[in-house]
């Protein structure tokens, strides 16, 4: 999961690794502000959530 950070004029940056990415979709959540290393720990824990056999089964939630 990369995250970015709306501004007070509601801009955005996109993530470098969310730009290099060509024929696939990007989806967007907003996230309540809190810890980022907080986010940070949890997204490590659901690195085995990341296949693509899981992609396709969660694709329309």
């Amino acid at each position: 999961m990369d995250l970015s950070t709306l501004t007070a004029k509601g801009q955005v940056t996109i993530p470098k690794a969310v730009r290099k990415l060509e024929g696939e979709s990007v989806r967007l959540m907003v996230v309540s502000p809190i810890d980022l290393g907080y986010l940070r720990g949890v997204q490590a824990g659901l690195t085995e959530w990341g296949s693509d056999e899981d992609e396709v089964a969660f694709a329309d939630l």
